[in-house]
Parts: structure tokens; C-alpha cells; sequence
């Protein structure tokens, strides 16, 4: 069986359907995926075996450049490479009128949800079938459901898998020469209200290093950049990483003692990559979207302000989580 899952953005929603890839594999062997995508998150899909072909589109480039005749070539070849199979299913897992385009550029029945459970109702009129899964559940448990309706196998009781387990042997080590001993600070996010303060980060940082742990500092835009280089001169042993891409990254936090973490994508390939950590939510609710991290693996755990946000809370919470996935 060969499927196509059009699911596009955003990083953290990409890596929340790569369970309900493993759920398919499992049930139906032989199965393969190719799968649409963000160029900027293209790694993601090809992380899992399953994944054969990745289909990158970039409708985020391409809105601002609609007049530019590169963009309609880029769009006219997207077009082409969406119907070059016949696929057994197509699966929107996005449910937005801009996924529904690229579903309804392949070649198979379409699949998705139901208008009360789109996210954009009416995109579900463009579906040749469609599920209907609760909006209350978490959106790695929606996707899963969605994918078992589509192609037809029980869920069951299953156990959550990112499909990621040999991920770490197959990225190659960096190169930029690391400690052995780090732990990963993914204090950036794409909004301002969800990050946490600076201070915050330095206290923690220099809890860490007076427990032999450096704190590595990766960036993704220029303020992050200029956070990262206000926090690193305060606190002994930490490393403000160059810009890398999401491959690298993962090479990186796969070989981490652990992750500290706001609200980001990031933080859901670290959950995914089985790493220890803790994800904080100074602002947004984790019910829904939260990290997960798979049974059999260090958990990372959501913290808000109930849990208490304090750096001095966060680094013991830290600190002992670490210590037992360590055990």
C-alpha cells in the first residue's frame, strides 16, 4: 500500500503525525508514505523508515512572491510531482483550505476530517471521505485516529511510537567538537509572550554547570541569536551554537543528557528523540498540544505557572529528572 499524507506545518504539528505513521506500518506491512511538507521542515518526514519520497512546498515563500514567475514554476512542478502515483489514500491531517489544494492535486480518494472536527470547517467538503474525531483530544491521538479510519485497522491499545528509534545511528555526530556532558536550551519560540526570562535561563544555566552539564544555545532567527549571546557570557561552559539545520539539531539533542525547553517545535523532536528534559508553558495550555514522549523512554514533563515557573524550581525539577533517567 502506498499513501500520501499532506501534512505541512507547523514543526511540532509535522512531528505529531509521525506516530500515527508507525500505527499504519504496524498494521499493515509493506506500507509506504510519501508525504507533503514545508521546505523548511523537510527533514522530519524523512526521519521515518516508512517515508519514501518527501514532497516539499513552500506556500509560505510562495504567498510573497506570487508575481515572480519562479514562483508558478515551483507551484506547476509541485503539481507534477503530486501526480506522478496513484496512491491508495489521501490523507489531510492539516484540515485547512491551503492543505486541501495539495490533496486535491494527487491521484487517490481523499481523507479527512469531518467538519466539526477540521480545522476549518469547510475544508471538509473537499474530502471524498471524512472522520469525525474529537477537537478535545491531543492532536498526536486525533491524527492516529484519523489515519486507522482511513485505512482501516484497529488502534487498539497500541503504545505511542515515533518510528524514530534508530534515528540517533543513522545522523552523523556533529562536528563542532561538544562536551561530552550538555544539556540543549530551547528558549526560542515564535511568539514573544511564550518565552521565559533571560534570567531564568542564566540561573539555570549556572545550576547546570556546577553539575558539570554545559548549556548549549541553538538559534533560529537573529533575536534568538542575540539572546543566546547575552546568556552564554554568564554562565560558565555555555555554547552558542551557529545556525543549523533540523538534522543537525536532532544529532545534537539525540546525544544530549537532557533538554530544557518553551513552547517550539524543537522541543517535540527532542520528546520524539526520547530525551529527558522538561517543557515549560508560561503562557499557553499543553493539553492539546504538549510534548509527549513514548512509554519506555525518559519522560519530559510540561510545566506551568501552577507547577511553578521560578528558575530555581525549574532547575531542581531539572536536576532530578535527569538524575533518573541517569538511573
Amino acid at each position: 500500500m502506498r499513501i500520501l499524507i499532506v501534512k505541512t506545518s507547523s514543526l511540532g504539528d509535522v512531528v505529531h503525525m509521525l506516530p500515527a505513521l508507525t500505527d499504519a506500518a504496524r498494521a499493515i506491512p509493506g506500507l509506504t508514505a510519501d508525504w507533503v511538507v514545508e521546505e523548511g521542515f523537510a527533514a522530519v518526514p524523512a526521519w521515518h523508515p516508512n517515508v519514501t519520497r518527501v514532497i516539499p512546498i513552500a506556500l509560505r515563500r510562495w504567498r510573497k512572491r506570487l508575481s515572480e514567475a519562479a514562483t508558478w514554476r515551483e507551484l506547476a512542478a509541485a503539481r507534477r510531482a503530486l501526480g506522478e502515483n496513484a496512491y491508495d489514500a489521501v490523507i489531510d491531517s492539516q484540515g485547512l483550505f491551503k492543505s486541501v489544494l495539495f490533496a486535491r492535486w494527487a491521484r487517490g480518494s481523499r481523507w479527512g476530517y469531518d467538519r466539526a472536527s477540521c480545522r476549518e470547517p469547510l475544508a471538509s467538503l473537499f474530502y471524498t471521505h471524512r472522520v469525525h474525531v474529537p477537537r478535545g483530544l491531543h492532536a498526536i491521538e486525533r491524527n492516529r485516529r484519523l489515519l486507522a479510519a482511513a485505512l482501516g485497522y484497529p488502534l487498539n491499545d497500541a503504545a505511542l511510537d515515533y518510528g524514530l528509534s534508530s534515528l540517533a545511528e543513522r545522523l552523523p555526530p556533529s562536528t563542532l567538537g561538544l562536551p561530552e556532558r550538555y544539556v540543549v536550551a530551547l528558549h526560542g519560540t515564535s511568539r514573544i509572550d511564550k518565552e521565559w526570562p533571560e534570567a531564568h535561563w542564566i540561573a539555570v544555566g549556572q545550576s547546570l554547570a556546577q553539575h558539570g552539564l554545559a548549556l548549549l544555545l541553538p538559534w533560529g532567527n537573529p533575536r534568538e541569536h542575540e539572546r543566546a549571546l547575552r546568556i552564554a557570557p554568564q554562565v560558565a561552559d555555555a555554547i552558542v551554537l551557529p545556525r543549523l539545520g533540523l538534522n543537525e539539531l536532532a544529532a545534537i539533542l539525540a546525544r544530549a543528557q537532557g533538554v530544557l525547553g518553551v513552547d517550539t517545535g524543537l522541543m517535540h523532536i527532542a520528546a520524539a528523540l526520547g530525551r529527558p528534559g522538561l517543557a515549560l508553558y508560561p503562557v499557553t495550555a499543553p493539553a492539546l498540544t504538549g510534548v509527549r514522549s513514548a512509554p519506555g523512554h525518559p519522560p519530559i514533563a510540561s510545566l506551568t505557572p501552577t507547577d511553578g515557573l521560578a528558575p530555581e524550581q525549574v532547575s531542581a525539577r531539572l536536576l532530578a529528572a535527569l538524575h533518573e533517567a541517569q538511573a
